[in-house]
């Protein structure tokens, strides 16, 4: 149940990251079609966040330690643009046009999840 509360809120986050950034778009009009891809993106943008940003975390790990941590802001960027990479080789209508699109849109869909995640509960274990 936790798998699919963080789905949906990193799903919605993502809506409100497209509503909010100029350059985070999902480029089709029909409805259905919207709510399969930000579903879509929040699993490549789960699945990004599970594999590659631990390994980018251990490699760069001294960078961390030198910039207090402000790196992570600039790392969560460079996933949010891989995601939509992804995206593109995957036919998947989502698009981020640049990287302070992508900075924009990683922190707001950093602190929607959070949220989300806060209200509903999906960090805890039972």
């Amino acid at each position: 149940m936790g798998f699919l509360v963080r789905l949906l809120a990193t799903a919605g986050a993502l809506w409100v990251a497209t509503l909010i950034v100029d350059g985070i778009e999902v480029t089709t009009d029909v409805t259905w079609k919207k709510l399969l891809t930000y579903l879509g993106v929040a699993l490549i943008f789960g699945l990004v966040n599970a594999i590659i940003k631990p390994i980018v975390k251990l490699v760069g790990c001294i960078f961390y330690i030198l910039t207090l941590g402000l790196i992570s802001f600039v790392v969560n960027a460079l996933l949010f643009l891989l995601v939509s990479w992804l995206c593109g080789l995957l036919d998947i209508p989502f698009h981020v046009d640049g990287f302070w699109a992508a900075f924009w849109g990683a922190i707001i869909v950093g602190v929607v999840s959070w949220v989300v995640n806060l209200a509903f509960g999906a960090g805890e274990k039972s």
